[in-house]
Protein backbone atom coordinates (compact mmCIF):
# COMPACT_ATOMS: atom_id res chain seq x y z
CA UNK A 1 0.00 0.00 0.00
CA UNK A 2 1.30 3.64 -0.70
CA UNK A 3 2.11 5.27 2.09
CA UNK A 4 -0.28 8.10 3.01
CA UNK A 5 -0.46 11.33 4.74
CA UNK A 6 -3.96 11.28 7.38
CA UNK A 7 -4.00 14.59 8.06
CA UNK A 8 -5.36 14.92 4.47
CA UNK A 9 -8.14 13.61 5.76
CA UNK A 10 -11.05 15.75 7.10
CA UNK A 11 -14.75 15.88 7.24
CA UNK A 12 -15.50 15.98 3.57
CA UNK A 13 -13.52 12.78 3.12
CA UNK A 14 -15.70 10.00 1.80
CA UNK A 15 -15.42 6.16 3.67
CA UNK A 16 -14.27 5.20 -0.65
CA UNK A 17 -11.45 7.79 -0.64
CA UNK A 18 -10.39 6.58 3.40
CA UNK A 19 -9.91 3.12 1.70
CA UNK A 20 -8.22 3.70 -1.70
CA UNK A 21 -5.56 1.49 -2.09
CA UNK A 22 -6.38 -0.64 0.65
CA UNK A 23 -7.14 -4.11 0.00
CA UNK A 24 -9.45 -6.08 2.34
CA UNK A 25 -9.80 -9.62 0.64
CA UNK A 26 -9.91 -11.76 3.46
CA UNK A 27 -11.22 -9.94 6.18
CA UNK A 28 -14.45 -10.24 8.05
CA UNK A 29 -17.11 -7.53 9.24
CA UNK A 30 -19.71 -6.89 11.11
CA UNK A 31 -21.80 -3.86 10.24
CA UNK A 32 -24.89 -3.02 12.52
CA UNK A 33 -27.80 -1.07 11.19
CA UNK A 34 -26.17 -1.50 7.83
CA UNK A 35 -29.98 -1.16 5.88
CA UNK A 36 -30.19 2.46 6.60
CA UNK A 37 -27.49 6.08 6.68
CA UNK A 38 -24.35 6.15 7.49
CA UNK A 39 -24.27 2.02 7.58
CA UNK A 40 -25.13 1.72 4.23
CA UNK A 41 -21.83 3.74 3.01
CA UNK A 42 -19.85 2.10 6.14
CA UNK A 43 -20.85 -1.80 4.35
CA UNK A 44 -20.53 -0.58 1.01
CA UNK A 45 -17.10 0.95 1.34
CA UNK A 46 -15.56 -2.10 3.67
CA UNK A 47 -17.61 -4.79 0.55
CA UNK A 48 -15.97 -2.47 -2.09
CA UNK A 49 -12.71 -3.10 -0.55
CA UNK A 50 -12.92 -6.84 -0.58
CA UNK A 51 -14.08 -7.62 3.09
CA UNK A 52 -16.76 -10.21 3.63
CA UNK A 53 -19.90 -7.57 5.01
CA UNK A 54 -22.62 -9.26 6.98
CA UNK A 55 -25.02 -6.59 7.68
CA UNK A 56 -26.78 -6.77 10.66
CA UNK A 57 -30.52 -5.40 10.66
CA UNK A 58 -33.70 -4.57 12.24
CA UNK A 59 -35.40 -4.92 9.01
CA UNK A 60 -34.04 -7.92 6.90
CA UNK A 61 -35.81 -7.19 3.14
CA UNK A 62 -34.46 -3.64 3.28
CA UNK A 63 -31.03 -5.06 4.14
CA UNK A 64 -31.76 -7.64 1.51
CA UNK A 65 -32.24 -4.44 -0.88
CA UNK A 66 -28.98 -2.73 0.07
CA UNK A 67 -26.79 -5.62 -0.30
CA UNK A 68 -28.48 -6.25 -4.15
CA UNK A 69 -27.85 -2.32 -4.28
CA UNK A 70 -23.55 -2.57 -2.74
CA UNK A 71 -23.46 -5.60 -5.22
CA UNK A 72 -24.04 -3.49 -8.25
CA UNK A 73 -21.98 -0.57 -6.74
CA UNK A 74 -19.30 -1.82 -6.55
CA UNK A 75 -18.97 -5.23 -8.77
CA UNK A 76 -18.70 -7.37 -5.51
CA UNK A 77 -20.70 -10.27 -4.07
CA UNK A 78 -23.64 -8.86 -2.24
CA UNK A 79 -23.04 -9.08 1.34
CA UNK A 80 -25.30 -10.96 4.17
CA UNK A 81 -27.82 -9.95 5.96
CA UNK A 82 -29.17 -11.24 9.27
CA UNK A 83 -31.68 -10.17 11.46
CA UNK A 84 -30.43 -8.30 14.96
CA UNK A 85 -32.72 -6.55 17.51
CA UNK A 86 -30.36 -4.71 19.63
CA UNK A 87 -33.29 -4.55 22.08
CA UNK A 88 -33.61 -8.00 22.50
CA UNK A 89 -30.69 -10.09 24.28
CA UNK A 90 -32.11 -13.16 22.92
CA UNK A 91 -31.95 -12.19 19.28
CA UNK A 92 -28.50 -10.41 20.29
CA UNK A 93 -27.49 -14.04 21.64
CA UNK A 94 -28.78 -16.06 18.21
CA UNK A 95 -27.04 -13.74 16.18
CA UNK A 96 -23.31 -14.51 18.24
CA UNK A 97 -24.19 -18.37 18.55
CA UNK A 98 -24.55 -18.51 14.82
CA UNK A 99 -21.32 -16.86 13.85
CA UNK A 100 -18.57 -18.89 12.27
CA UNK A 101 -15.23 -18.16 12.43
CA UNK A 102 -12.78 -15.28 13.20
CA UNK A 103 -13.97 -11.77 12.81
CA UNK A 104 -11.96 -8.84 11.90
CA UNK A 105 -13.73 -5.90 12.42
CA UNK A 106 -17.36 -5.13 14.36
CA UNK A 107 -19.08 -1.58 13.51
CA UNK A 108 -21.27 -0.74 16.47
CA UNK A 109 -23.35 1.53 14.43
CA UNK A 110 -27.35 1.18 14.73
CA UNK A 111 -28.90 3.21 17.19
CA UNK A 112 -31.99 5.09 17.91
CA UNK A 113 -32.41 8.51 19.34
CA UNK A 114 -34.21 11.45 21.12
CA UNK A 115 -37.01 8.19 21.33
CA UNK A 116 -40.04 8.77 23.25
CA UNK A 117 -39.97 6.94 26.80
CA UNK A 118 -39.95 3.30 26.66
CA UNK A 119 -38.31 0.31 28.09
CA UNK A 120 -37.47 -3.29 27.00
CA UNK A 121 -39.17 -6.30 28.36
CA UNK A 122 -36.02 -6.66 30.71
CA UNK A 123 -37.07 -3.31 31.76
CA UNK A 124 -34.38 -1.00 30.37
CA UNK A 125 -34.63 2.35 28.82
CA UNK A 126 -34.75 1.81 25.35
CA UNK A 127 -31.79 4.15 23.89
CA UNK A 128 -29.66 2.40 26.42
CA UNK A 129 -30.18 -0.83 25.86
CA UNK A 130 -30.20 -0.17 21.65
CA UNK A 131 -27.23 2.20 21.93
CA UNK A 132 -25.09 0.51 24.59
CA UNK A 133 -26.22 -2.74 26.25
CA UNK A 134 -27.13 -4.55 22.51
CA UNK A 135 -23.64 -3.66 21.09
CA UNK A 136 -22.03 -4.40 24.24
CA UNK A 137 -23.99 -7.96 24.55
CA UNK A 138 -23.44 -8.35 21.03
CA UNK A 139 -19.10 -7.72 21.03
CA UNK A 140 -19.08 -10.21 24.44
CA UNK A 141 -21.02 -12.73 22.72
CA UNK A 142 -18.51 -12.53 19.68
CA UNK A 143 -15.26 -11.87 22.09
CA UNK A 144 -13.99 -15.64 20.68
CA UNK A 145 -14.42 -14.75 16.97
CA UNK A 146 -12.72 -11.51 17.82
CA UNK A 147 -9.77 -12.94 19.74
CA UNK A 148 -9.25 -15.60 16.84
CA UNK A 149 -8.73 -12.79 14.42
CA UNK A 150 -5.72 -11.94 16.05
CA UNK A 151 -6.17 -8.07 15.24
CA UNK A 152 -9.79 -7.08 15.62
CA UNK A 153 -11.11 -3.78 15.66
CA UNK A 154 -14.55 -2.58 17.51
CA UNK A 155 -15.59 1.08 16.14
CA UNK A 156 -18.46 1.73 18.76
CA UNK A 157 -20.58 4.70 16.61
CA UNK A 158 -20.44 8.06 19.91
CA UNK A 159 -21.77 11.26 19.07
CA UNK A 160 -21.12 14.84 20.21
CA UNK A 161 -24.45 14.55 22.07
CA UNK A 162 -22.43 12.39 24.91
CA UNK A 163 -21.75 16.26 25.74
CA UNK A 164 -25.05 16.67 27.50
CA UNK A 165 -24.85 13.74 29.79
CA UNK A 166 -21.95 11.07 31.25
CA UNK A 167 -23.50 7.70 32.48
CA UNK A 168 -25.56 8.52 34.89
CA UNK A 169 -24.75 4.81 37.22
CA UNK A 170 -27.44 5.70 39.99
CA UNK A 171 -30.23 6.08 37.53
CA UNK A 172 -29.72 4.38 34.20
CA UNK A 173 -33.10 4.06 33.54
CA UNK A 174 -34.97 6.97 34.28
CA UNK A 175 -36.49 5.29 37.52
CA UNK A 176 -35.91 8.13 39.83
CA UNK A 177 -35.98 11.44 37.35
CA UNK A 178 -37.86 12.40 35.03
CA UNK A 179 -37.22 11.05 31.26
CA UNK A 180 -35.54 13.77 28.95
CA UNK A 181 -35.56 12.25 25.54
CA UNK A 182 -32.27 14.01 25.04
CA UNK A 183 -30.31 13.21 28.06
CA UNK A 184 -31.27 9.57 27.47
CA UNK A 185 -29.52 9.50 24.57
CA UNK A 186 -26.59 11.42 25.80
CA UNK A 187 -25.94 8.92 28.28
CA UNK A 188 -26.19 5.94 25.83
CA UNK A 189 -23.46 7.91 23.71
CA UNK A 190 -21.53 7.99 26.34
CA UNK A 191 -21.35 4.27 27.30
CA UNK A 192 -20.54 3.87 23.68
CA UNK A 193 -16.89 6.13 23.88
CA UNK A 194 -16.25 4.34 27.45
CA UNK A 195 -17.04 0.80 25.93
CA UNK A 196 -14.04 1.73 23.60
CA UNK A 197 -12.00 2.73 26.75
CA UNK A 198 -13.22 -0.63 28.35
CA UNK A 199 -12.31 -3.24 25.69
CA UNK A 200 -8.81 -1.31 25.77
CA UNK A 201 -8.46 -2.50 29.31
CA UNK A 202 -10.01 -5.88 29.36
CA UNK A 203 -9.28 -7.08 25.71
CA UNK A 204 -5.77 -5.77 24.39
CA UNK A 205 -3.85 -8.88 25.59
CA UNK A 206 -6.55 -10.84 22.78
CA UNK A 207 -5.33 -8.08 20.23
CA UNK A 208 -8.90 -6.13 19.97
CA UNK A 209 -8.51 -2.85 19.66
CA UNK A 210 -11.78 -0.25 19.99
CA UNK A 211 -12.46 3.56 19.37
CA UNK A 212 -15.14 5.79 19.01
CA UNK A 213 -16.50 8.39 16.80
CA UNK A 214 -18.73 11.19 15.62
CA UNK A 215 -19.89 10.58 12.31
CA UNK A 216 -20.24 14.30 12.02
CA UNK A 217 -24.01 15.99 11.47
CA UNK A 218 -25.72 13.85 8.71
CA UNK A 219 -29.52 14.24 8.13
CA UNK A 220 -31.01 10.16 8.08
CA UNK A 221 -33.78 8.83 9.78
CA UNK A 222 -32.30 8.87 13.14
CA UNK A 223 -34.27 12.34 13.52
CA UNK A 224 -37.49 10.89 12.90
CA UNK A 225 -38.73 11.79 16.31
CA UNK A 226 -37.50 15.15 16.35
CA UNK A 227 -40.32 18.18 15.69
CA UNK A 228 -40.48 18.84 12.42
CA UNK A 229 -40.12 22.79 13.00
CA UNK A 230 -37.32 22.32 14.69
CA UNK A 231 -35.29 20.22 12.28
CA UNK A 232 -36.45 22.30 9.61
CA UNK A 233 -34.68 25.13 11.33
CA UNK A 234 -31.52 23.31 12.23
CA UNK A 235 -31.29 22.24 8.44
CA UNK A 236 -31.07 25.68 7.46
CA UNK A 237 -28.93 26.56 9.93
CA UNK A 238 -26.22 23.65 9.74
CA UNK A 239 -26.15 23.85 5.84
CA UNK A 240 -22.60 24.59 5.49
CA UNK A 241 -21.47 21.79 8.06
CA UNK A 242 -23.98 18.68 7.78
CA UNK A 243 -22.02 16.04 5.63
CA UNK A 244 -23.33 13.67 3.14
CA UNK A 245 -23.82 9.65 4.07
CA UNK A 246 -20.45 9.07 2.49
CA UNK A 247 -18.86 11.68 4.69
CA UNK A 248 -20.25 10.53 7.45
CA UNK A 249 -19.14 6.83 7.05
CA UNK A 250 -15.31 7.87 6.82
CA UNK A 251 -14.38 8.02 10.45
CA UNK A 252 -15.94 4.90 11.17
CA UNK A 253 -14.48 2.66 7.86
CA UNK A 254 -10.77 4.78 8.91
CA UNK A 255 -10.61 3.38 12.52
CA UNK A 256 -11.85 0.06 11.43
CA UNK A 257 -9.38 -0.17 8.52
CA UNK A 258 -6.60 1.96 8.53
CA UNK A 259 -2.98 0.35 9.11
CA UNK A 260 -1.83 3.33 10.67
CA UNK A 261 -4.05 2.97 13.30
CA UNK A 262 -2.84 -0.64 14.27
CA UNK A 263 -2.48 -1.02 18.28
CA UNK A 264 -4.48 2.25 18.80
CA UNK A 265 -7.62 1.54 21.18
CA UNK A 266 -9.96 3.73 23.27
CA UNK A 267 -10.07 7.12 21.60
CA UNK A 268 -12.34 9.40 19.94
CA UNK A 269 -12.11 10.31 16.95
CA UNK A 270 -14.14 12.90 14.43
CA UNK A 271 -12.98 13.78 10.65
CA UNK A 272 -11.24 11.24 10.72
CA UNK A 273 -8.72 12.73 13.57
CA UNK A 274 -8.38 12.45 17.11
CA UNK A 275 -10.60 14.83 18.97
CA UNK A 276 -9.88 17.45 21.77
CA UNK A 277 -10.61 17.15 25.14
CA UNK A 278 -13.14 20.04 25.82
CA UNK A 279 -15.07 21.35 28.51
CA UNK A 280 -17.99 21.91 26.61
CA UNK A 281 -18.52 20.82 22.93
CA UNK A 282 -17.89 23.04 20.53
CA UNK A 283 -20.62 24.41 17.91
CA UNK A 284 -22.50 21.35 18.86
CA UNK A 285 -20.16 19.07 17.05
CA UNK A 286 -16.78 19.36 18.08
CA UNK A 287 -14.84 17.77 21.10
CA UNK A 288 -14.95 15.05 23.61
CA UNK A 289 -15.98 15.48 27.14
CA UNK A 290 -13.98 14.02 29.81
CA UNK A 291 -16.52 11.38 31.22
CA UNK A 292 -16.36 9.52 27.91
CA UNK A 293 -12.58 9.00 28.21
CA UNK A 294 -12.66 8.14 32.17
CA UNK A 295 -10.89 4.54 32.58
CA UNK A 296 -12.60 4.37 36.03
CA UNK A 297 -16.13 4.94 34.71
CA UNK A 298 -15.39 2.56 31.92
CA UNK A 299 -14.58 -0.39 33.95
CA UNK A 300 -17.67 0.74 36.60
CA UNK A 301 -19.91 0.68 32.92
CA UNK A 302 -18.30 -2.85 31.94
CA UNK A 303 -19.12 -4.58 35.74
CA UNK A 304 -22.84 -2.93 35.54
CA UNK A 305 -23.31 -4.01 32.03
CA UNK A 306 -22.30 -7.41 32.68
CA UNK A 307 -24.61 -7.55 35.70
CA UNK A 308 -27.98 -6.30 33.82
CA UNK A 309 -27.05 -9.27 30.89
CA UNK A 310 -26.15 -11.89 33.40
CA UNK A 311 -29.30 -11.24 35.77
CA UNK A 312 -31.47 -10.71 32.23
CA UNK A 313 -30.24 -14.63 31.15
CA UNK A 314 -31.39 -16.31 34.18
CA UNK A 315 -34.46 -14.31 34.49
CA UNK A 316 -35.22 -15.90 30.69
CA UNK A 317 -34.09 -19.42 31.62
CA UNK A 318 -36.23 -19.18 34.81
Amino acid sequence: MPSRDLAAFGARTTAAEVLDGIDLTGRTAIVTGAASGIGIETARALAGAGAVVTMAVRDVAAGHRVADDIARSTGRAAPAVRALHLDRPDSVEAFAADWDGPLDVLVANAGIMDAPESYTAAGWESQFATNHLGHFALARGLHRALAASGSARIVAVSSTGHGSSPVVFDDLFFRRRPYEPGLAYAQSKTANALFAVGVGLRWAEDGITANSCMPGGIWTGLQKHWDPDVLAATKVAAADVVKTPEQGAATSVLLATAPELAGVSGRYYEDCHEAAVVDAIQDGLYGVRPWALDPTDADRLWDVSVALLDAEGRTRQA
